[in-house]
């Protein structure tokens, strides 16, 4: 018991000393360096401000749909090992079947174009 009171003792203290020498440590001199934002190395141009086109959500969306599609497929071993392994491959291909025509309508829609 005596050593388990000791022990939280020190790891108290030795946290509030940590915690006292982070905050008071580190040098708070801002300058134009700091303060500028930072874009990859490069020298800001432009507003921060600026919305994203449209189309970026739209390709994330995408990549988020096709990256879920994956997940949702990745059981499908074990799924075959089920009572009715058909019922399984039935619902896989409605799956893939339904995601397909996603992308071929977004396709045809010009969704995926990058460039204008």
């Amino acid at each position: 018991m005596n050593l388990i009171i000791m022990t939280l003792t020190i790891a108290l203290l030795l946290t509030m000393i940590l915690a006292f020498i982070s905050f008071w440590l580190p040098q708070m001199t801002p300058d134009s360096e700091k303060l500028s934002p930072y874009e990859c190395g490069f020298d800001p141009f432009g507003s921060a401000r600026l919305p994203f086109s449209l189309r970026f959500f739209l390709v994330a969306i995408l990549f988020l749909l096709f990256d879920l599609e994956i997940a949702l497929l990745l059981p499908l071993p074990w799924g075959d090992q089920l009572p009715s392994p058909l019922l399984t491959f039935f619902w896989a291909s409605a799956i893939l079947t339904l995601l397909t025509l996603g992308l071929v309508y977004e396709w045809i829609q010009g969704g995926l174009e990058w460039a204008e």
